[in-house]
């Protein structure tokens, strides 16, 4: 492959920019459904690239006294650059010259909780005292969905006989059936539709940055291109991670995948109340946890 053609895939297509306005549609569909469910007429279609451009080119960029400006401006730019490469990894593997390297699904997972890793150290370094307890609200999320999201995981590794590569996984499927097909593999699926759901940060999970409480939590110090760069992150995490779930679980992507997801995230938030953060630890260690161990032990067994 040609260095032009490989820099076209990973900063065009289906790198970067796809990703960005793929996200960026996601994010109006989430937007204009929602706002339909609630009887208003909702945002226009450029709307979300509107709010990224009045934040990276007209709004001004505020540093909090106190911080350690160095740190508080990395953060929302490491965030957006493992959501970049994690998006970049997976679109790739749709190439066929592209064979992704050895253990590239460990890496993503990684690189998809460095996002939530920032959003802790946001509020962390604001000293902002509703900055703080959103950061601490979402550090009690990140340790009560991950461990259920690495059952999920280990399902899929066990169905596929040990394979860790994204393109392993996808061809086995292609040369059998969707992984989903299986009871194991279906209940991996719930619980991974349902980390998602608190990955992106969404109803009944949005604890950190609950709005009628912490305004909004990590980000409240954060503005102009500091705050864009989270806003793009977020759009980037939109698409990559229902086509990461897609991927490991359907058989593949296409726009009939992603929307289903995407619709699932959507009447997700919207039929359900936000829980208290006893609630969400609940709920995650003493039902999906022991759910995930449960489909091991299917896994294991062949079913």
């Amino acid at each position: 492959m040609s260095i032009g053609k490989l820099i076209f895939n990973f900063l065009i297509y289906p790198g970067f920019i796809f990703v960005l306005l793929v996200g960026g549609i996601a994010s109006f569909l989430e937007r204009k459904i929602t706002a339909r469910i609630q009887w208003r007429v909702g945002p226009p279609f450029l709307q979300p690239f509107y709010d990224l451009l009045k934040l990276f080119f007209v709004k001004e960029t505020v540093i909090p006294e106190g911080v350690n400006i160095p740190f508080f401006i990395l953060v929302p730019v490491i965030a957006f650059s493992s959501a970049v490469l994690t998006s970049v990894l997976i679109t790739n593997i749709f190439i066929k010259s592209f064979q992704g390297f050895t253990a590239d699904l460990i890496v993503i997972v990684y690189l998809f909780t460095i996002p939530s890793l920032c959003v802790i150290f946001a509020g962390a370094v604001s000293k902002n005292p509703l900055s703080s307890l959103g950061s601490s609200r979402e550090m009690k999320l990140i340790l009560s969905y991950e461990l259920v999201f690495w059952t999920s995981l280990s399902i899929v590794i066990i169905k596929t006989g040990g394979k860790i590569t994204l393109r392993d996984i996808l061809t086995f499927q292609e040369n059998s059936k969707p992984i989903v097909f299986s009871l194991s593999g279906f209940i991996a699926f719930i619980l991974s539709l349902i980390v998602m759901q608190a990955k992106l940060g969404k109803v009944p999970f949005d604890i950190s940055e609950a709005e009628q409480e912490l305004i909004a939590g990590p980000y409240i110090e954060y503005s102009g291109a500091l705050l864009g760069f989270f806003k793009v992150t977020h759009y980037i995490l939109l698409f990559s991670l229902p086509a990461f779930i897609s991927v490991l679980f359907l058989g593949g992507l296409n726009i009939f995948k992603y929307l289903l997801l995407l619709i699932f995230i959507i009447v997700f938030e919207n039929t359900n109340p936000r829980l208290k953060i006893t609630q969400a630890i609940r709920f995650f260690w003493f039902y999906l946890f022991p759910l995930g161990i449960i489909g091991i032990i299917l896994a294991v067994k062949g079913l």
